[in-house]
């Protein structure tokens, strides 16, 4: 592996986040030059927006939709937390809206074990406080404007467009001279299935791939007959409190989360259903006296995944007890817990707008070797046909064989007023 240097002395800004939790309040203070804007939240959570600006139905793109028609209530129809970032001209970025700082460049992709071992020795900015992200921390710098590679055959990359905003971080997509795919853009975080899955000899951390715009479990140690994979790695500082919820039971079918200012369903809609049914749903609901409730964005709905449950683990879905998960009997004939629509398309190099994104609370099941198993992890993000039939998908879909439902379960959100 190619060793990166990490430089330990860098000129010009640096700006130092001084984090204030009364309140729970974020200040960011630039402490050497004062034309920064400062921007300050009165969430130590704030979801960043996915970049999702463009409109689509079950295909392909379309004009705005009023409130009322077809497809209305879509990712792109509400306001959300734009980006906000700051080069600090000294190999970091820092987001104004999360607080926190995120090195800029992952170097070379190393193994597990090996950014590990580099985070104990890393000097970068001036600061010796850098940490493996979480998967919650990591996935904030998800952004939906991307294309999704899979089945673009040419190794030529100027026309594609990643999950990441690669204005800021640096992003390079795999290399079929080191024996990658295309899509082997895989980043590691700190967090790991707690469900004990088997898959790739187990031991599976949760990473998002800026190349296809996913999370999943991947193996950190040695693969059966193959050595241990290799990931990126963008190390974070700040905000420590980000990706931590604060839920409160409002006993009135509510669960509100005082960390993001986001108001949750208690329970779900109770019925499976396909994306353009989860948005109408959605958008109908009156519910505990409000009637602006909305299909959440991945990320939104990303927030409450409890990484710490899982089927397996806990004998739950992976959220928190307050809430409660409609019962499913899965493709392998075991008791588990459904995937839940977002309101964000996933789009496709191949299939365009044809996809939704969702987070699966129950099991990330996968028809591998033959057997259905979890191969994704409980809290995975994956995508689903807005429309069609299972039955076309008997063993699932992709190489992991991916199981493909089409009609999945909804929990809608609101902003807390």
């Amino acid at each position: 592996m190619k060793k990166r240097m990490i430089l330990s002395t860098l000129p010009l800004i640096s700006i130092l986040l001084v984090v204030s939790w009364c309140s729970c309040q974020v200040q960011e203070i630039d402490t050497i030059d004062g034309d920064v804007e400062i921007a300050t939240s009165t969430y130590s959570y704030t979801i960043v927006g996915t970049g999702q600006k463009t409109f689509y139905n079950n295909y392909s793109e379309i004009s705005e939709p009023e409130q009322g028609d077809d497809f209305y209530g879509q990712d792109a129809c509400y306001a959300q937390n734009a980006p906000d970032y700051v080069d600090n001209q000294d190999g970091t970025i820092t987001d104004k809206v999360t607080g926190l700082m995120w090195q800029q460049d992952p170097g070379e992709k190393m193994t597990y074990d090996e950014a590990i071992s580099l985070l104990s020795s890393i000097e970068l900015a001036g600061y010796t406080d850098w940490r493996m992200p979480t998967i919650k921390e990591l996935y904030s710098l998800i952004q939906f404007n991307g294309t999704d590679p899979s089945g673009y055959e040419s190794s030529f990359t100027d026309g594609l467009q990643p999950f990441i905003d690669d204005n800021y971080f640096v992003f390079s997509y795999g290399r079929e001279e080191d024996g990658d795919r295309l899509i082997d853009s895989q980043f590691a975080t700190s967090t790991f299935d707690v469900g004990g899955s088997a898959f790739g000899g187990g031991n599976l951390m949760f990473g998002v791939n800026f190349a296809d715009g996913r999370i999943k479990g991947y193996p950190t140690g040695a693969m059966p007959g193959r050595s241990a994979k290799t990931f990126y790695v963008l190390f974070v500082r700040g905000n420590t409190d980000y990706g931590i919820n604060q839920l409160k039971d409002n006993k009135d079918g509510t669960i509100s989360d005082e960390a993001t200012g986001l108001m949750w369903m208690k329970n779900d809609n109770g019925v499976a259903v396909d994306w353009e049914d989860a948005l109408t749903y959605a958008e109908g609901l009156v519910y505990a006296d409000h009637s602006d409730w909305r299909l959440p964005t991945t990320k939104e709905l990303q927030s409450i995944v409890d990484y710490s449950r899982a089927p397996d683990a806990t004998q739950s879905a992976a959220i928190d007890e307050m809430f409660t998960c409609t019962s499913i009997v899965n493709e392998g004939g075991d008791d588990d817990f459904g995937y839940y629509w977002s309101s964000t398309t996933h789009y496709n190099f191949l299939n365009e707008a044809s996809n939704a994104v969702y987070v699966s609370f129950g099991r990330g099941l996968g028809y591998f070797n033959g057997v259905w198993m979890d191969v994704h992890g409980a809290g995975c993000q994956r995508s689903d046909p807005k429309e069609g039939s299972a039955d076309f998908y008997p063993f699932g879909h992709g190489p992991q064989g991916d199981a493909i439902r089409i009609k999945n379960y909804v929990r809608c959100v609101r902003s807390i007023e």
